[in-house]
């Protein structure tokens, strides 16, 4: 049996998850908690994700890298998508991004040629959202998928 204490630090950190809206790591857990040590934070994430994985709920506590998010699960996700927000990308860069994460690395000179010069300010918009990077490869760019590209779309 769990004492208080760690009951009460468990709820701390199933609150931060459900605020946050996106995957953090166990030193952002432990900013936002004021819990300081981040093993322990680990350990009650462990069984926070056993726990959800066990109840009939349709949250769940997933692990992306070296990050965590409670987020629906799929079951859920499929019945409710309508509703919930979408990523605030136009239509077209999304259909760049789908490219890119599906062929990457891409370069961005094969993105002009598939795509057309319209592509520079979806690419553009994409940089700035941080869903890809680009970098400097001769002439042209190398384009990659980001960190927060799997965060939010909630990729392993």
């Amino acid at each position: 049996m769990q004492n208080q204490e760690g009951l009460q630090s468990k709820r701390v950190i199933e609150a931060v998850l459900f605020v946050s809206g996106r995957a953090l790591s166990l030193n952002e857990i432990s900013d936002a908690s004021g819990l300081a040590s981040v093993g322990q934070i680990g350990k009650l994430l462990k069984e926070l994700e056993s726990e959800y994985a066990a109840a009939d709920t349709a949250l769940k506590i997933s692990k992306i890298g070296d990050k965590y998010i409670m987020e629906l699960k799929s079951e859920y996700s499929n019945r409710v998508g309508r509703i919930s927000g979408s990523p605030d990308l136009t239509k077209s860069a999304l259909r760049a991004l789908a490219y890119i994460s599906k062929n990457e690395p891409v370069m961005q000179s094969n993105m002009v040629k598939i795509f057309g010069p319209s592509i520079y300010q979806y690419l553009k918009e994409l940089v700035e959202g941080d869903f890809i990077s680009a970098t400097r490869y001769g002439r042209t760019k190398k384009l990659n998928t980001t960190q927060k590209f799997r965060e939010y779309f909630t990729l392993k």
